[in-house]
């Protein structure tokens, strides 16, 4: 992906996708256009500090599973491999999962191939189309795409969670109501 484009979906993603997700407001914005979201929480390796990594997924046999398009240069993938066990958000709640690097699972290229078509328009900036692209070309070109398996482990914290944000939008309807009221 060119840097120009990253930079847009970082700035996208970190004043965006993150906000919305953490006030609540998750669901809404999956579909086959923009995409399929959840919200990593990764612990910074050198920080300590929770992180938040918006990332395309897919869900195969009970697993969560995601790719890291920036390979092994993306910091949340490497604060993954340093922290493991981290929450994540997904639109329909938060779970606490246990992440490992898939390198030769049978099912490797299948799930690859879904993540892809799991993001949307997003899916398209590898170069080429996920949807019909032969196996043989989607193995040599997604050979140094690591693939991420989250192994449910427990409950995650969510938006509705401490440390979310859906507080925020029910106190400014909340005084809105009370505003109208009054009136």
């Amino acid at each position: 992906m060119p840097p120009l484009m990253r930079k847009i979906f970082w700035v996208i993603n970190k004043f965006f996708m993150v906000p919305m997700f953490r006030l609540g407001f998750g669901p809404l914005f999956g579909n086959p256009l923009s995409g399929y979201i959840m919200v990593l929480k990764p612990v910074g390796r050198k920080s300590g500090l929770v992180r938040h990594a918006p990332v395309n997924y897919a869900i195969f046999k009970g697993d969560i599973y995601c790719i890291s398009g920036g390979r092994q240069s993306s910091d949340w993938y490497r604060n993954l491999l340093a922290h493991p066990q981290v929450d994540v958000i997904l639109p329909a709640g938060a779970l606490l999962v246990k992440v490992e690097l898939v390198s030769d699972a049978p099912d490797r290229l299948p799930i690859i191939r879904q993540i892809l078509k799991n993001a949307g328009f997003a899916g398209f900036f590898e170069g080429y189309n996920p949807f019909t692209i032969s196996d043989q070309e989607l193995a040599a070109k997604t050979s140094d795409l690591p693939l991420l398996r989250l192994h449910p482990a427990g409950l995650g914290s969510g938006a509705s969670d401490p440390g979310g944000w859906v507080w925020v939008w029910s106190l400014v309807i909340t005084v809105w109501i009370i505003w109208l009221l009054a009136r």
